[in-house]
């Protein structure tokens, strides 16, 4: 049981990295480019931050377990 639960563990770690690397070229395409084939990856995130900083302090407790998370070795 212990194997599957790293085996999981290790699928989740490998998909959060392909994305997170993702994100970053989305990110540098957006500025560069602007938006391709329809998504604006610079306007997301920037309508997540400003909804995170319009919740107070739920919004602030979501940005510190997010990036808790993205940054966890």
């Amino acid at each position: 049981m212990n194997n599957v639960i790293a085996i999981v563990n290790d699928l989740v770690k490998g998909l959060t990295s392909i994305f997170m690397g993702l994100l970053g070229l989305g990110v540098l395409a957006g500025i560069l480019f602007g938006d391709l084939m329809g998504v604006d990856v610079v306007g997301g995130l920037l309508n997540l931050v400003n909804t995170l900083g319009e919740s107070g302090l739920v919004g602030l407790l979501v940005a510190i377990i997010l990036i808790h998370l993205f940054t966890k070795e």
